[in-house]
């Protein structure tokens, strides 16, 4: 049987590295694009031969970041997925930018070769947050980029950290206010975790307390005019990251470039697959749908309920605890307190 993937991109290169990021990322001047895009060009033919033909619903270029690859090549690599599969009339293409990369003229570029989705790195409307933060942009920077990409009519995300050392529940509610004027339809509001081997995981940095970082949270969703989808995402309804909730909800993704990651679904068996042909080995029905759980229990929809979930659900648990967990239909999925709790939650919700 024939089963449809998804398609994520890793583009590993940025002007500098932040200093919270733990992402596989190379800080390059002048990368080499050709050399890149020919391993790109390489990866998507080898699983076009493995697979087939399939159906690719969608594709995001995620990074490191994509938006510094030349129009040219990232026309090369959406040139050959289209001649190696069997592309969707319409297909999500994202593109992750940092503002400061993308003029308007590279931006219509690749908007010419397809891109639909624009996912904008804005962090903060704070310039000395950004400077701490290490970003290379300004706030009225981060502003044109997403105008643009509205302006031109195309569906416009943008990402946010929140949490930083010194911010309170006042300066999140701002931050909401901020989004709900500028008029996108999608964002993503991530708490700053400091990770070791990063700058800011050598610092002594005063972090909020859990419990403030907790009442931050629930200010989001409190003030944000869109509604949340997934535990750190918020759309307008249809306007949701489908790359993302296909992801999340368990379906099939290629992992194409150094750095990517994917799930193989091939003659009725899961593998586990890394980019660069760094890993692909086969996954027991278990471990995939632990995946599933652990991925489908952060989104607002659930986890969809058949019969290799099944197996693994602590049903008893699930039905005595309504507090923290609810059903819908053929769908488990966590109520507004236990997306709170959600890492012990799930922890006893899987056998």
């Amino acid at each position: 049987m024939i089963t449809s993937h998804n398609i994520y991109i890793h583009v590993p290169f940025c002007v500098s590295k932040c200093r919270y990021c733990a992402f596989f990322s190379h800080a390059c001047s002048n990368p080499d694009w050709d050399g890149y895009t020919k391993k790109i060009v390489d990866e998507i033919e080898y699983f076009s031969r493995k697979l087939g033909k399939i159906h690719i619903p969608t594709i995001f270029f995620g990074g490191g970041t994509p938006s510094l690859i030349p129009s040219k090549n990232f026309s090369e690599i959406i040139g050959a997925i289209r001649k190696n599969f069997d592309v969707a009339p319409d297909a999500e293409i994202t593109i992750e930018a940092n503002p400061g990369t993308l003029d308007n003229t590279r931006l219509t570029e690749f908007c010419t070769a397809g891109v639909n989705r624009l996912s904008v790195g804005v962090q903060s409307f704070d310039d000395t947050k950004l400077k701490f933060l290490g970003r290379i942009h300004n706030a009225h920077d981060a502003i044109a980029l997403i105008e643009n990409g509205l302006n031109r009519g195309i569906r416009v995300s943008a990402d946010f950290i929140y949490g930083l050392p010194g911010e309170d529940v006042q300066d999140i509610i701002e931050t909401c206010n901020k989004i709900n004027k500028i008029g996108i339809t999608h964002c993503s509001m991530y708490e700053l975790t400091i990770e070791p081997n990063t700058p800011f995981g050598k610092m002594n940095l005063d972090m909020p307390s859990n419990e403030t970082m907790a009442d931050m949270y629930i200010a989001i969703g409190d003030n944000l005019k869109l509604p949340r989808y997934e535990v750190s995402n918020y759309a307008l309804v249809g306007h949701e990251c489908r790359h993302n909730q296909n992801v999340w909800d368990g379906a099939p993704y290629i992992g194409i470039g150094d750095g990517a990651a994917g799930r193989i679904y091939l003659n009725n068996t899961w593998y586990e697959e890394l980019g660069a042909g760094k890993m692909f080995q086969p996954m027991t029905d278990k471990a995939r749908a632990i995946e599933r759980v652990i991925t489908g229990m952060r989104t607002m929809r659930g986890v969809h309920i058949d019969d290799t979930i099944k197996k693994i659900l602590n049903i008893e648990f699930a039905k005595t605890h309504p507090d923290v967990i609810m059903f819908s239909n053929d769908r488990i999925a966590a109520t507004n307190a236990g997306i709170l709790v959600l890492d012990d939650l799930i922890e006893k919700l899987v056998k």
